[in-house]
This record gives C-alpha cells, sequence and structure tokens, in this order.
C-alpha cells in the first residue's frame, strides 16, 4: 500500500531558485520516502515574486521535473 503523506517547513526568503542543500535534502527525502512506501509528491521553495526571475515567487521540484 502506497501512502500520501504531506508535510512543509518553510521560511520565505527572496529568490525561490534552490541552493545546493536544497537539491541534496530532496534526493535524500525522495529515496528516505521510497525506502518506506510513501510517494514524495514535491518539494517547493517559496520565495518573494520580487526577488524570482520567472515572477511565481514559487519553485516547484515536480514542476521542474526532478521529481
Amino acid at each position: 500500500m502506497r501512502h500520501n503523506t504531506r508535510y512543509a517547513v518553510y521560511g520565505i526568503t527572496g529568490d525561490p531558485a534552490p541552493s545546493a542543500p536544497d537539491i541534496q535534502i530532496t534526493r535524500q527525502l525522495r529515496e528516505a520516502a521510497k525506502t518506506v512506501d510513501i510517494e514524495l509528491l514535491d518539494h517547493v521553495i517559496l520565495g518573494r515574486p520580487t526577488a524570482d526571475p520567472l515572477g511565481r515567487g514559487y519553485y516547484s521540484f515536480r514542476e521542474a521535473g526532478v521529481l
């Protein structure tokens, strides 16, 4: 049985582009989730639309094709 769990940790800063640690933790979360049969739906970084070159104010690993 596959479980869907929602979990959020956030802190709004500026540009939501993922940092190297963001990318690393996403990989670790994806592997840990597989181990316990949990589907990792997305990892979203929130930022400020005015600081985002795309003007969205967020970065979605799912939308970027990373997950």
